[in-house]
């Protein structure tokens, strides 16, 4: 069990995941029964219920959905990192994911990101946590 709890849990399953996140790669988990692609990964499939997934490679693209930028945050690490604008993307294969949006510009006392807006593109760019590479977005020049 990690000693802080916001950094992962690696266990036998997810070791596929974050060793590829390591290498640049997002992965997803694709179900071969109903063709329907997920993102957190699981051993089974979250529409139909099979267990016949298998992973796969990300393009790296995404859509936002929405976003806020966080401005306060008592717990640590996180409190040191504000602001940061926590978000919601549409994979381009589909799966919505939380993330972060970096990148953009977020003034103290901003209420949203500099040049955020619902809709526009995102790729993904991957950051060094404490020993974790964890896939984030920026937006698309």
């Amino acid at each position: 069990m990690s000693a802080r709890f916001d950094l992962p849990d690696v266990d036998a399953f997810t070791r596929t995941y974050w060793d590829a996140a390591a290498e640049g790669v997002l992965l997803l988990r694709r179900c071969a029964a109903c063709g329907r692609p997920h993102h957190y990964p699981r051993e089974f499939c979250p529409y139909c219920w099979s267990e016949d997934v298998a992973w796969e490679r990300a393009c790296g693209r995404a859509t936002l959905y929405t976003w806020s930028v966080v401005h306060r945050n008592d717990l640590p690490p996180f409190g040191q990192r504000t602001p940061y604008v926590a978000a919601v993307v549409d994979l381009d294969e589909g799966p919505r994911m939380m993330t972060e949006v970096v990148e953009c510009d977020v003034p103290p006392g901003a209420k949203a990101g500099v040049g955020l807006r619902v809709g526009m593109g995102l790729e993904m760019v991957f950051e060094d946590v404490e020993g974790f590479v964890v896939p984030k977005f920026k937006p698309c020049e």
